[in-house]
């Protein structure tokens, strides 16, 4: 019960604050062209090339420890960006907090995402995420973790793939 708990007063608690960041992303080339939205936390670190597709950058906001079951990470995924297929031993819960963007299970149509969408993802069940060809896409992802390992990696979401949304 209280783990139901927690994970409602995070979800509360991250969607009111989407409209209250203090971070910015984007270059003064970009600015001057239009105003990026800002970003809630700060942006991470790059994401690893053989786990991602494009940009992407990742900021592990809450990490897994010996007194968690669960982590937290911010995710921001440039345009055209994206995961490689991948599944989890346990459910993951994603909070979308800004831009467009996927999600999409193996074998299924693709599910677009915008800001303010909140989708649990299952365990077990191969997927991929990421950003819309012309959207920045930013999400708050909870693990929940069975041992030390919570994510399984796949191939990449080739071009064919992404490009046929």
């Amino acid at each position: 019960m209280k783990r139901n708990s927690l994970y409602a007063a995070m979800v509360v608690l991250i969607m009111t604050a989407c409209g209250n960041s203090n971070q910015q992303l984007g270059t003064a080339e970009n600015d001057t062209e239009q105003q990026q939205p800002q970003l809630i936390f700060p942006l991470g670190s790059k994401a690893s090339p053989e786990k991602f597709v494009g940009t992407a950058y990742v900021n592990e906001l809450v990490p897994k420890s010996d007194s968690t079951a669960y982590a937290i990470g911010d995710v921001v995924f440039e345009p055209g960006a994206r995961n490689n297929w991948h599944t989890h031993q346990v459910r993951q819960i994603m909070l979308v907090t800004e831009g467009k963007g996927w999600y999409q299970e193996r074998g299924k149509a693709a599910v677009p995402l915008k800001k303010g969408d909140v989708y649990i993802i299952p365990a077990g069940v191969e997927h991929w995420h990421g950003a819309t060809k012309d959207s920045r896409f930013v999400h708050i992802v909870i693990t929940d973790y069975q041992g030390d390992d919570c994510v399984i990696w796949g191939g990449q979401v080739t071009d064919e793939e992404y490009n046929s949304l």
